[in-house]
Protein backbone atom coordinates (compact mmCIF):
# COMPACT_ATOMS: atom_id res chain seq x y z
CA UNK A 1 0.00 0.00 0.00
CA UNK A 2 1.05 3.83 -0.87
CA UNK A 3 2.92 5.24 2.11
CA UNK A 4 1.43 8.61 3.20
CA UNK A 5 3.73 11.53 4.93
CA UNK A 6 1.49 13.49 7.22
CA UNK A 7 2.80 17.38 8.36
CA UNK A 8 0.54 17.87 11.08
CA UNK A 9 1.53 19.61 14.58
CA UNK A 10 -1.95 19.53 16.19
CA UNK A 11 -1.61 16.34 18.19
CA UNK A 12 -5.23 15.12 18.34
CA UNK A 13 -5.91 15.27 14.66
CA UNK A 14 -2.36 13.74 13.70
CA UNK A 15 -3.56 10.97 16.04
CA UNK A 16 -6.71 10.49 14.50
CA UNK A 17 -5.88 10.59 10.97
CA UNK A 18 -2.74 8.49 11.52
CA UNK A 19 -4.68 6.03 13.10
CA UNK A 20 -7.49 6.24 10.35
CA UNK A 21 -5.22 6.05 7.41
CA UNK A 22 -3.54 3.00 8.82
CA UNK A 23 -6.67 1.11 9.25
CA UNK A 24 -7.26 1.74 5.63
CA UNK A 25 -3.89 -0.38 4.79
CA UNK A 26 -1.37 3.17 4.28
CA UNK A 27 1.77 3.24 5.82
CA UNK A 28 1.99 6.55 7.66
CA UNK A 29 4.64 8.76 8.62
CA UNK A 30 4.13 11.84 10.91
CA UNK A 31 6.27 14.73 11.35
CA UNK A 32 5.52 17.62 13.91
CA UNK A 33 6.96 20.67 12.17
CA UNK A 34 8.15 21.92 8.30
CA UNK A 35 11.56 21.31 8.60
CA UNK A 36 11.11 18.03 9.69
CA UNK A 37 8.16 16.74 7.42
CA UNK A 38 11.03 18.27 4.58
CA UNK A 39 13.16 16.02 5.81
CA UNK A 40 10.97 12.72 6.00
CA UNK A 41 9.82 13.69 2.33
CA UNK A 42 13.40 13.35 1.22
CA UNK A 43 14.88 10.53 2.88
CA UNK A 44 11.36 8.58 2.53
CA UNK A 45 10.08 9.44 -0.62
CA UNK A 46 6.44 8.97 0.54
CA UNK A 47 3.47 8.71 -2.54
CA UNK A 48 1.62 11.64 -0.98
CA UNK A 49 2.02 14.01 1.13
CA UNK A 50 -0.67 15.44 3.39
CA UNK A 51 0.61 19.13 4.96
CA UNK A 52 -1.17 21.25 7.61
CA UNK A 53 -0.16 25.33 6.20
CA UNK A 54 0.17 26.62 9.80
CA UNK A 55 3.26 24.28 11.14
CA UNK A 56 6.13 25.54 13.49
CA UNK A 57 9.68 26.07 11.98
CA UNK A 58 8.68 26.11 8.35
CA UNK A 59 5.29 26.87 7.46
CA UNK A 60 2.99 24.42 4.92
CA UNK A 61 3.42 27.22 1.78
CA UNK A 62 7.19 26.86 2.03
CA UNK A 63 7.26 23.15 2.36
CA UNK A 64 5.13 22.63 -0.79
CA UNK A 65 7.35 25.22 -2.81
CA UNK A 66 10.29 23.91 -1.43
CA UNK A 67 9.10 20.02 -2.30
CA UNK A 68 7.50 20.72 -5.90
CA UNK A 69 11.03 22.82 -7.32
CA UNK A 70 12.18 18.66 -6.31
CA UNK A 71 9.43 16.66 -7.38
CA UNK A 72 5.73 15.41 -8.46
CA UNK A 73 4.70 13.73 -5.36
CA UNK A 74 1.17 14.71 -5.00
CA UNK A 75 0.13 16.80 -1.83
CA UNK A 76 -2.79 17.69 0.04
CA UNK A 77 -2.98 21.06 2.10
CA UNK A 78 -5.05 21.43 5.10
CA UNK A 79 -6.11 24.83 6.48
CA UNK A 80 -8.14 25.79 9.44
CA UNK A 81 -8.79 29.41 7.46
CA UNK A 82 -11.42 29.60 5.03
CA UNK A 83 -9.85 32.44 2.82
CA UNK A 84 -10.37 31.43 -0.83
CA UNK A 85 -6.82 33.28 -1.50
CA UNK A 86 -5.20 30.34 0.64
CA UNK A 87 -6.77 28.05 -1.75
CA UNK A 88 -5.44 29.92 -4.36
CA UNK A 89 -1.74 30.38 -2.83
CA UNK A 90 -1.83 26.56 -2.26
CA UNK A 91 -2.83 25.39 -5.79
CA UNK A 92 -0.34 28.08 -6.99
CA UNK A 93 2.22 26.37 -5.40
CA UNK A 94 2.09 23.17 -6.81
CA UNK A 95 -0.52 21.93 -4.42
CA UNK A 96 -2.89 18.92 -5.83
CA UNK A 97 -5.82 19.55 -3.17
CA UNK A 98 -6.89 21.49 -0.50
CA UNK A 99 -9.10 20.53 2.51
CA UNK A 100 -10.26 23.09 4.99
CA UNK A 101 -11.19 22.24 8.74
CA UNK A 102 -13.38 20.73 10.17
CA UNK A 103 -13.51 17.82 7.23
CA UNK A 104 -14.73 14.72 7.64
CA UNK A 105 -12.49 11.77 7.26
CA UNK A 106 -14.44 10.04 4.58
CA UNK A 107 -14.02 13.55 2.17
CA UNK A 108 -9.99 13.34 2.92
CA UNK A 109 -9.96 9.71 1.90
CA UNK A 110 -11.54 10.03 -0.63
CA UNK A 111 -9.19 12.93 -2.22
CA UNK A 112 -6.43 10.60 -0.91
CA UNK A 113 -8.00 8.28 -3.22
CA UNK A 114 -8.63 10.10 -6.37
CA UNK A 115 -5.27 11.64 -6.02
CA UNK A 116 -3.15 8.17 -6.07
CA UNK A 117 -5.33 6.74 -8.50
CA UNK A 118 -4.25 9.67 -10.92
CA UNK A 119 -0.72 9.51 -9.96
CA UNK A 120 -0.87 5.75 -10.88
CA UNK A 121 -1.92 6.49 -14.00
CA UNK A 122 0.73 8.72 -15.33
CA UNK A 123 1.84 7.81 -18.72
CA UNK A 124 5.35 5.56 -18.56
CA UNK A 125 7.15 4.73 -21.84
CA UNK A 126 5.56 2.80 -24.18
CA UNK A 127 5.17 3.81 -27.85
CA UNK A 128 7.55 6.76 -28.62
CA UNK A 129 5.62 9.92 -29.82
CA UNK A 130 7.47 12.81 -30.68
CA UNK A 131 5.27 16.77 -30.91
CA UNK A 132 6.75 19.26 -32.79
CA UNK A 133 5.08 22.49 -33.01
CA UNK A 134 7.38 25.62 -33.89
CA UNK A 135 10.38 25.93 -31.64
CA UNK A 136 9.19 23.56 -29.08
CA UNK A 137 9.43 19.37 -28.81
CA UNK A 138 8.38 17.47 -26.55
CA UNK A 139 8.74 13.61 -26.07
CA UNK A 140 6.22 11.49 -24.66
CA UNK A 141 7.95 8.42 -23.85
CA UNK A 142 10.68 10.49 -22.38
CA UNK A 143 8.88 12.64 -20.51
CA UNK A 144 11.44 15.87 -21.80
CA UNK A 145 10.46 19.24 -23.40
CA UNK A 146 12.70 21.81 -25.31
CA UNK A 147 12.83 24.95 -26.46
CA UNK A 148 15.06 25.89 -28.91
CA UNK A 149 18.10 24.10 -27.69
CA UNK A 150 17.63 24.48 -24.22
CA UNK A 151 15.35 21.84 -22.24
CA UNK A 152 12.68 22.52 -20.04
CA UNK A 153 12.09 21.48 -16.74
CA UNK A 154 8.14 20.78 -16.24
CA UNK A 155 6.86 19.18 -13.48
CA UNK A 156 4.13 16.39 -14.13
CA UNK A 157 1.09 18.48 -14.70
CA UNK A 158 2.71 20.96 -16.76
CA UNK A 159 4.24 18.43 -19.25
CA UNK A 160 0.99 17.09 -19.44
CA UNK A 161 -1.21 19.96 -19.95
CA UNK A 162 1.56 21.06 -22.75
CA UNK A 163 1.54 17.72 -24.84
CA UNK A 164 -2.28 17.77 -24.61
CA UNK A 165 -2.77 21.22 -26.17
CA UNK A 166 -0.21 20.52 -28.34
CA UNK A 167 -1.72 17.21 -29.73
CA UNK A 168 -4.66 19.16 -29.69
CA UNK A 169 -3.22 22.05 -32.04
CA UNK A 170 -5.58 24.90 -33.45
CA UNK A 171 -8.52 23.62 -31.20
CA UNK A 172 -10.43 25.16 -28.11
CA UNK A 173 -10.14 23.10 -25.68
CA UNK A 174 -12.26 23.62 -22.13
CA UNK A 175 -11.54 23.91 -18.65
CA UNK A 176 -13.38 21.31 -17.80
CA UNK A 177 -12.18 18.94 -20.65
CA UNK A 178 -8.59 19.55 -19.71
CA UNK A 179 -8.79 19.01 -16.22
CA UNK A 180 -10.25 15.54 -17.19
CA UNK A 181 -7.52 14.70 -20.05
CA UNK A 182 -4.62 16.11 -17.29
CA UNK A 183 -5.88 15.92 -14.01
CA UNK A 184 -8.60 12.68 -14.32
CA UNK A 185 -12.17 12.64 -14.40
CA UNK A 186 -12.47 11.98 -10.34
CA UNK A 187 -10.77 15.49 -9.48
CA UNK A 188 -12.17 17.20 -6.69
CA UNK A 189 -10.44 20.86 -7.38
CA UNK A 190 -11.82 23.25 -9.61
CA UNK A 191 -10.99 24.60 -13.07
CA UNK A 192 -8.25 27.67 -11.69
CA UNK A 193 -5.79 24.70 -11.28
CA UNK A 194 -6.01 24.58 -15.10
CA UNK A 195 -5.57 28.66 -15.23
CA UNK A 196 -2.42 28.42 -12.63
CA UNK A 197 -1.05 25.70 -14.43
CA UNK A 198 -1.49 27.75 -17.86
CA UNK A 199 0.63 30.31 -16.18
CA UNK A 200 2.96 28.14 -15.28
CA UNK A 201 3.71 26.96 -18.58
CA UNK A 202 3.64 30.43 -20.23
CA UNK A 203 6.49 31.13 -18.14
CA UNK A 204 8.32 28.62 -19.45
CA UNK A 205 7.71 28.55 -22.87
CA UNK A 206 6.38 32.19 -23.97
CA UNK A 207 9.26 34.72 -25.01
CA UNK A 208 6.73 36.95 -23.24
CA UNK A 209 4.20 35.20 -20.90
CA UNK A 210 1.98 38.97 -20.89
CA UNK A 211 1.42 38.39 -24.66
CA UNK A 212 1.31 34.94 -25.49
CA UNK A 213 1.64 33.52 -28.60
CA UNK A 214 1.58 29.72 -27.96
CA UNK A 215 -1.72 29.07 -25.41
CA UNK A 216 -4.16 31.28 -26.59
CA UNK A 217 -6.64 32.15 -24.25
CA UNK A 218 -10.30 31.41 -25.78
CA UNK A 219 -12.65 33.43 -23.72
CA UNK A 220 -15.67 32.05 -22.31
CA UNK A 221 -13.90 28.53 -23.25
CA UNK A 222 -10.62 27.66 -22.25
CA UNK A 223 -7.38 27.41 -23.99
CA UNK A 224 -6.25 26.68 -27.57
CA UNK A 225 -2.72 25.79 -28.79
CA UNK A 226 -1.60 27.24 -32.23
CA UNK A 227 2.03 27.98 -33.53
CA UNK A 228 3.25 31.87 -34.38
CA UNK A 229 2.90 32.41 -37.64
CA UNK A 230 6.62 33.51 -38.01
CA UNK A 231 7.61 29.81 -37.12
CA UNK A 232 7.80 26.23 -38.85
CA UNK A 233 4.91 24.55 -38.30
CA UNK A 234 6.64 21.46 -37.44
CA UNK A 235 5.62 18.23 -37.43
CA UNK A 236 3.56 15.77 -34.85
CA UNK A 237 4.80 12.01 -35.01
Amino acid sequence: MPTILLIEDETTLAETLHYNLEREGYTVLHAVDGVQGLELARRDRPDLLIIDIMLPRLDGFSVCRILRQESDVPMIMLTARQDEVDRIAGLELGADDYVTKPFSFGELLARIRAILRRAERRPSGGNREILDAGSLRVDTSSRRAWRNSGELTLPQKEFDLLACLMRNRGIALSRDLLLERVWGFDFLGDSRTVDVHIRWLREKIEPDPARPRYIQTVRGVGYRFEIPADEPQGVER
